[in-house]
């Protein structure tokens, strides 16, 4: 959410702003409420001044035996005028609220302005692995070895959703244990493990409501939404808290499922891990410093790309542009690691600076050393990282010409000490 005050100071800018994420405000309107909230609030202060003043002298008149009757029956009239327009006031500050919550972050000076096309590759790691014999796609693996039932999944629940089995389940319940103790053990991040379920309240303080609300898998009965990423429950840990300075940063990292309706229409992408409607995650949420919260977001894709290079995946790091970031992020690098099946890049980690727009929307405070005035915290996270498409990668990568695959070194004491995945 946006500070009012920002936007009336900073017109031009925050226009700017907006239009370099392609999203449409009445800037006008929103300042012509704003204005006519101060003058609101400047007519109500003068009359409790003069509500004040009218009770000082009513208790000077009392006590010298005086008749207060005219200066009661004026303060009377004053309150009845506080009351009048208090409750415009009130709509006026309701109406900016809810017209803000709607806006998108708008996004950080070194973010390239445009599309897609604009997303600049920053650096890379590792090579695509050359093959001697044509690579089976995933979904020819994870069928010939038994280790994914896609058709079952399907009447279980319904299309893009993943029944794991064998070696195949216990390589996910691998891949992310894996990651909880590389992050938690040398990344200093404390582990936690949220509800799946969470409140509008929540979904509203991470910016998912109410712009992406159909996006969402809500309860029927009750106002609680499946979490689309582990980012909410967590960042919401601290919601209209007052943290202090001194124990920033806090890092927290949490394994959840995450549920997403929209899988979208891609051709043979609807099949298989690329696009699916529930996966697993392994998420990174940051509390920081305002000041620090650039080097942090540096410091979190580090931690994602260690994933990566632990696996021994090829990967690329994408800085996005402004009109392919986020309804919340500032700043966002994507990592996306090579499936040689496919022969494609797949996006399966995103790295976001949401600065304080997040935190003014949760009121996340931190109280400032020497008496400072208390300020929002800045958020980030990032995912570190999203199962489904490394599982993808893994298939893909290490496969075999016999058909078997291979499993991560960094894998394998989680997986029993195997070497292999066979049928």
């Amino acid at each position: 959410m946006h500070d009012i005050k920002f936007i009336r100071e900073n017109p031009e800018k925050f226009k700017q702003g907006l239009d370099a994420k392609r999203a449409k405000f009445d800037l006008e309107g929103v300042l012509k409420i704003d204005r006519e909230r101060r003058e609101l609030i400047i007519k109500i202060d003068e009359l409790r001044a003069k509500q004040n003043a009218a009770n000082d002298e009513i208790t000077a008149l009392i006590k010298s035996k005086q008749d207060p009757k005219e200066k009661i029956a004026a303060m009377k009239g004053i309150a009845a005028e506080i009351g009048r327009l208090d409750p415009g006031l009130k709509a006026h500050e309701q109406q900016i609220s809810d017209l803000l919550l709607g806006v998108p972050n708008i996004p950080h000076a070194s973010v390239p302005v445009g599309g897609p096309d604009l997303n600049q590759v920053v650096r890379t790691w590792g090579e695509p692995r050359k093959f001697d014999f044509k690579p089976k796609t995933h979904i020819e693996l994870a069928e010939s070895l038994d280790i994914i039932d896609f058709k079952r999944a399907t009447k279980i629940t319904g299309s893009n959703f993943i029944l794991f089995k064998k070696d195949g389940a216990r390589l996910e319940r691998a891949l992310f244990n894996f990651m909880l103790d590389l992050h938690t053990r040398e990344h200093g991040y404390t582990e936690v493990f949220p509800p799946i379920l969470v409140n509008r309240a929540s979904m509203t303080g991470t910016g998912q409501l109410p712009k992406m609300e159909e996006d969402m898998y809500r309860l029927k009965d009750e106002d609680l939404f499946l979490i689309p990423t582990a980012e909410v429950p967590v960042t919401n840990i601290h919601r209209d808290d007052m943290l202090e300075e001194a124990s920033l940063p806090v890092y927290y990292t949490a394994y959840t499922p995450c549920f997403r309706r929209e899988a979208g229409s891609y051709g043979k992408d609807t099949r298989g891990l690329i696009r699916v409607h529930e996966f697993d995650k392994v998420e990174l949420v940051k509390f920081v410093r305002p000041e620090t919260s650039y080097d942090e977001l540096e410091k979190l894709v580090g931690n994602a790309e260690k994933v990566f290079q632990l696996l021994g995946l090829p990967y690329r790091v994408l800085l996005l542009a402004s009109g392919d970031l986020s309804f919340a992020a500032a700043k966002c690098y994507d990592i996306e690691i090579f499936a040689a099946g496919v022969d494609k890049w797949l996006e399966c980690s995103s790295c976001s600076n949401f600065e304080d727009f997040q935190a003014r929307r949760a009121n996340i405070r931190f109280k400032g050393k020497d008496g400072k005035k208390p300020a929002f915290v800045h958020t980030l996270n990032g995912s570190g990282v999203a199962l489904a498409r490394a599982v993808v990668a893994i298939l893909e990568n290490y496969q075999t010409k016999e058909g078997d695959v291979i499993i991560p070194e960094v894998l394998r004491p989680y997986m029993g000490g195997k070497e292999r995945i066979t049928r």
